[in-house]
Parts: C-alpha cells; sequence; structure tokens
C-alpha cells in the first residue's frame, strides 16, 4: 500500500524522428522511465483522437505525442495536424472534467536522443503527480509489467 504509484504512459511517436531518438536513446545506453510505452507511427498526423482516448480507456495514466521538429516534417505538416488534435483533445478532456494535463505533444529530432529521455522522465513526474487515471480502476497487478 506504501508503494509509490508508477503511471502508465502511452508514447504515439513518428518513425522518423521521436522513435529514431528512443532508439538512441536505448543504443546509447540513456536511461528512461520503463513504464513509457511506445507505438511507432509513420507520422503524428496518423494519430486520430479515437486511439489517444482508447488509450485512456484501456488504462493509460498519461498520453504523449512525439513527432518530428515543427518545419522538418516527413510528410510536410502532418505534425501541426497532430498537434492541433492534440489541443483539442486537452481541452475536451478538461472539459469532461479528466484533465488536458495528461496529454501533450513534443518535437524533437532523430539526434536527439536526451530530449526524448528528458520528456519521458518530466511527464512520467508530471503525471505520478496528478495520480491514476480516474475512469480506469486497475487490478492489482494489471499494467504492471
Amino acid at each position: 500500500m506504501g508503494e509509490q504509484f508508477e503511471p502508465i504512459i502511452v508514447a504515439f511517436c513518428c518513425e522518423h524522428c521521436a522513435y529514431a531518438a528512443a532508439d538512441l536513446a536505448g543504443v546509447s545506453r540513456m536511461q528512461y522511465p520503463p513504464n513509457v510505452r511506445i507505438i511507432r507511427l509513420p507520422c503524428t498526423g496518423k494519430v486520430d483522437m479515437l486511439y489517444i482516448l482508447k488509450a485512456f480507456e484501456l488504462g493509460a495514466d498519461g498520453v504523449f505525442v512525439a513527432g518530428c521538429l515543427k518545419g522538418q516534417c516527413h510528410f510536410v505538416d502532418g505534425n501541426l495536424k497532430a498537434e492541433a488534435r492534440v489541443q483539442f483533445l486537452k481541452k475536451i478532456l478538461d472539459l469532461l472534467g479528466f484533465g488536458g494535463d495528461r496529454l501533450d505533444m513534443f518535437f524533437m529530432s532523430s539526434a536527439m536522443a536526451g530530449e526524448f529521455v528528458k520528456v519521458a522522465h518530466e511527464f512520467t513526474e508530471r503525471i505520478r503527480k496528478l495520480g491514476p487515471n480516474p475512469y480506469f480502476k486497475r487490478a492489482e497487478g494489471l499494467g504492471e509489467k
């Protein structure tokens, strides 16, 4: 009972930039929280709001979308479309009382392994302070591995 809450984080990552940065972090033996579950996408422009909501429904305590730097998207403006969706959904989550702070978007290049690690740590800490997903009843041991 006295154990610290470990949030489950889902990260939707662009394969060209953020996923490559996470991969570089791993190859470079940089440590980021093991509770960050990465979902690789061809572009963050493919992130549908329903995917994000489904992640929360299935028990994610926080979700972030990580894509290419602004102006450097491999699909021209996919990251900007994703940013607009994330900002809209943050407002919806606030209106529902769920909390828009449980969702965020970050931009990085494939060479920014340190930035990915920093984002993973800071976002995990933010969600840890917010507490568990208020609409998901976690059975003992569920989601721990």
